[in-house]
């Protein structure tokens, strides 16, 4: 077996079980950026000591962080930040599978976003999934807005999918800029960077406009140490897989987040799915597969 196929399975195994603590933060009393915040301050470490781990095992000399590495490694921060404040936000207006299908859209909003500003087109299969796409999100959004095809759980989580996909390029464009440094040097060195500078900025953000956020969140760090753990093994996962493998095919196999997310739902929080519901998130996992195949 390629070794890429079980790094990108352990990635989505790993992503879905953020996913689950986050949403059982909000129940621990912390306030949707504190839930968020957790992600970012305890993954640093570990993102910063996996980074020196590489350059260590693989001599590589530190790459130059230029101006261009920090607009996109920033922009790219940023645009996550949003995104899981609004993921979070999202999990608990709805219940978890409906919630995480929504960040599904990402896939077809990336291709929205090359045509508009990457002037690139897109081929007739390319069109099939973004329709197959949007019937699924109207099928979710009906039921969650009891009726109302727009509602706050529609827009939270298509912003959501949008911004990781914007987040996704632009971490992308950070570690083309490190040069001809190891692909796992210049991922892990990128992630390090980010997560730091995003630790730093929301801790700012809490301690201006959260007052008492930030000891709620170190005073249940038994639990909130848990998202910062898998969020950044997480992202370790996902970018080892893309530089193994063609990011198409990491894409297509990385869907089974999707399985992963329905078992945890049915037997972690006891949720029931409607058929809609269940209709709903089979459209849009089509969606993505058929997007991804035609890239």
């Amino acid at each position: 077996m390629a070794l890429w196929i079980p790094v990108t399975i352990a990635a989505a195994l790993v992503q879905t079980l953020r996913f689950m603590l986050q949403k059982q933060l909000k129940s621990a009393g912390l306030s949707t950026g504190g839930a968020a915040f957790s992600r970012f301050v305890f993954g640093a470490p570990l993102a910063i000591a996996v980074s020196a781990a590489a350059l260590i095992t693989t001599s590589a000399d530190m790459p130059d962080l230029t101006a261009e590495f920090w607009m996109y490694a920033l922009f790219g921060g940023l645009c996550q930040i949003v995104a899981t404040h609004l993921t979070v936000a999202l999990l608990s207006m709805r219940n978890f599978a409906v919630g995480v299908a929504f960040t599904k859209t990402e896939t077809v909003q990336v291709a929205l976003f090359s045509i508009v500003l990457l002037g690139e087109r897109i081929a007739f299969l390319g069109w099939i999934a973004i329709l197959v796409g949007l019937i699924g999100v109207g099928l979710l959004s009906t039921r969650a807005a009891g009726g109302a095809i727009i509602s706050r759980t529609t827009v939270f989580g298509l912003l959501a999918g949008g911004l990781f996909g914007l987040s996704v390029i632009s971490f992308r464009g950070a570690t083309l800029a490190l040069g001809d440094a190891p692909a796992a040097v210049r991922a892990f060195i990128t992630l390090a960077c980010v997560t730091s500078a995003q630790t730093v900025a929301m801790g700012l953000w809490m301690r201006l406009f959260e007052a008492g956020e930030l000891t709620r969140v170190f005073a249940t760090w038994r639990r909130t140490v848990l998202v910062g753990i898998t969020g950044t093994l997480g992202s370790l996962f996902w970018f080892f897989a893309f530089a193994l493998q063609n990011a198409a095919y990491v894409r297509a196999l990385g869907q089974i987040e999707m399985v992963f997310t329905l078992l945890i739902s049915f037997f972690v929080f006891r949720e029931r799915l409607t058929g809609r519901e269940v209709a709903g998130m089979a459209f849009i996992c089509t969606s993505i597969l058929l997007l991804v195949l035609t890239l």
